[in-house]
């Protein structure tokens, strides 16, 4: 468990079946208030489980329920953060993360955060992702959570549409802008 901001405990559980629902839900919330993600999927289902090959969480707090989802998979098609790794690094791709707007500042985010990064690391693994440019709120939620900004790039959504992009990648061991990370969920 991670301490959240307010005082309340975030807890962090594998993302099981009869999870996905709820987190469809949750992503419906963060849709409507912030347009995650840009273009709502026509199986948001299906959505929320892909991109988890190497595994799936959810955090949640008392009296608010499952409040968020982070996803750690293997680099597909498309994700530019991978190639901007250092060439030596093997890595996996952080996907899915979101946080309901009622749970923002409880800790959440930066605890499933943490979670995919410790999680790569256990498996030699460097984790990275790609966010939109224009979504300067992410951008600085990684740049406050110690990521290493790798550069930019564009990805391509298909359909003849490229996206512009800010990669990151977890801090090192030891950590990164001041940062440590030291073991699970920061403890």
């Amino acid at each position: 468990m991670a301490e959240g901001a307010r005082g309340g405990a975030v807890r962090l559980r594998e993302r099981g079946a009869g999870d996905v629902g709820a987190c469809v839900e949750v992503l419906r919330e963060v849709h409507t208030a912030g347009g995650y993600p840009r273009n709502w999927p026509a199986d948001p289902v299906s959505w929320v489980a892909a991109g988890s090959g190497c595994g799936a969480w959810v955090a949640e707090m008392p009296g608010l329920g499952l409040i968020g989802h982070v996803a750690l998979g293997p680099p597909g098609d498309g994700d530019v953060a991978p190639n901007l790794a250092a060439s030596s690094e093997q890595v996996a791709v952080v996907a899915r993360l979101f946080v309901s707007p009622r749970a923002r500042g409880l800790g959440a985010g930066r605890a499933l955060l943490r979670e995919a990064g410790e999680r790569a690391r256990g498996m030699g693994r460097r984790a990275v992702l790609d966010v939109v440019s224009g979504d300067t709120a992410s951008v600085a939620f990684y740049v406050h959570a110690g990521w290493e900004r790798l550069g930019s790039g564009e990805q391509d959504w298909g359909g003849g549409v490229h996206v512009p992009v800010h990669c990151f990648g977890a801090p090192r061991q030891g950590g990164v802008g001041g940062i440590k990370w030291s073991g699970r969920n920061g403890t």
